[in-house]
């Protein structure tokens, strides 16, 4: 590649392009736009009382080695949970997640002890250990092949709220190609998802902490990347509105009138901002991006008063099954990464809002953050009274990978 590349995006995909891009040939001009006032997308923090917490993800999966290979590259130190144990929503309250990978028991002995599933389920759950593996071409959705190895208690109850609550979505709408491609592996290879996650999970033991982050938080992340680009590199509150083609090149025209000419584009957005970009220069690959469907979230930060950390279990969260509370999932923030500035207080993150269950952000603010505080309450010896709150909303920010996605991501590629 040669001459200049405007970098569409300035998330911690487009920084991490426009990077790798000026490591691989620094005589480039890298040009990264960015419509919102500071880089980092959906990597940042937001502040509530006294403290910075993170609006988004607040780690990464170490075992896929780009983004330890990159904060190590930059001089970000990383640091492991300091808690890593989870619990499951069930009728009795929260139980402790049994030894899984991804959600699959890691073997029949796990399912046979959880608590959390009936006798009924159980039994049923432990007829993949001897069901026949099923030959079957092509792309299948998650609840699919779930459900018919363990059966649909086991499904809703254990599985589903973890393998759901990675993308906000419905298993029985998710394919496994796209977001799960080890379970048809299992099946085929070794005959049964509870040998096979059993396999997996005893091979990952060795391996060290499944999340690590930056010891600064998330967020340090893109703000190396964006020190290492320079401010000249970058250009804030610059909002695309479309490419198109000139002459051998490319000009993305930009919302404010103003054109950035060059030889390469790198478009690092939601499918659905790809889509309007390339509407007229691509129009098949528009459409094809544009039917990748969206849902939005929201995450709600609670902090509640001094000499209420105690009341957290010594674990990284719970999962909750789909429709059993106004939350999917819950982080406990200060028993996970444990900071001094959060003091003897409970700090807590929620996830709110799913693939069907959107409707929830409609609310207010304090609405969702009472009823999130009540089922909190319930469940553990926390007063509903907290110090502080927040709820930051993410709408269209969860892309649905479906039955099917890899063969529309190859249609897109080709076009």
């Amino acid at each position: 590649m040669t001459g200049s590349v405007a970098v569409v995006g300035g998330g911690v995909a487009g920084l991490a392009a426009a990077y790798r891009l000026l490591r691989a040939d620094p005589s480039l001009q890298v040009t990264v736009l960015e419509a919102a006032p500071d880089v980092g997308g959906r990597l940042r923090s937001v502040k509530v009382a006294d403290l910075e917490l993170e609006a988004g993800p607040d780690s990464f999966v170490a075992r896929k080695p780009w983004a330890v290979e990159l904060c190590r590259e930059l001089g970000l130190d990383l640091v492991a949970p300091n808690a890593e144990g989870a619990f499951v929503w069930t009728e009795l309250g929260l139980e402790r997640l049994p030894p899984t990978a991804l959600g699959v028991p890691a073997g029949g002995r796990a399912v046979a002890r959880w608590p959390g599933l009936s006798r009924r389920g159980r039994a049923r759950a432990l007829l993949d250990l001897v069901r026949r593996p099923r030959r079957v071409e092509g792309d299948r959705a998650l609840g699919a092949v779930l459900r018919r190895r363990l059966g649909d208690e086991a499904t809703d109850a254990l599985t589903a709220p973890l393998l759901a609550g990675l993308f906000a979505g419905d298993v029985d709408r998710l394919g496994v190609a796209s977001t799960f491609p080890e379970l048809a592996t299992w099946e085929r290879d070794v005959g049964s998802l509870l040998r096979g996650a059993g396999a997996a999970l005893g091979a990952a033991r060795d391996a060290g902490s499944m999340f690590l982050r930056p010891a600064a938080g998330v967020p340090a992340l893109p703000a190396a990347l964006a020190d290492a680009l320079g401010p000249e590199t970058i250009r804030t509150s610059t909002e695309a509105a479309a490419v198109a083609r000139d002459g051998s090149g490319f000009v993305v025209r930009n919302v404010d009138g103003r054109e950035v000419v060059a030889a390469s584009v790198v478009l690092a957005t939601p499918a659905f901002v790809a889509a309007r970009l390339i509407a007229d220069l691509e129009p098949a690959a528009a459409a094809e991006l544009e039917a990748i469907r969206y849902v939005s979230t929201a995450v709600a930060l609670l902090v509640y008063p001094e000499g209420t950390a105690q009341a957290l279990p010594d674990a990284s969260g719970f999962v909750v099954p789909s429709g059993r509370a106004p939350m999917t999932a819950a982080t406990f923030l200060s028993r996970k990464w444990p900071h001094p500035a959060f003091g003897d207080r409970a700090v807590l993150r929620c996830f709110v809002g799913a693939d069907g269950v959107e409707d929830v952000l409609d609310a207010a603010d304090e609405e969702i953050i009472e009823a999130v505080a009540r089922h909190l309450a319930a469940l553990l010896p926390l007063a509903e009274r907290l110090e502080a709150f927040a709820v930051v909303r993410w709408p269209r920010s969860m892309p649905q990978y479906e039955v099917g996605h890899l063969d529309r991501v190859a249609r897109i590629e080709a076009a």
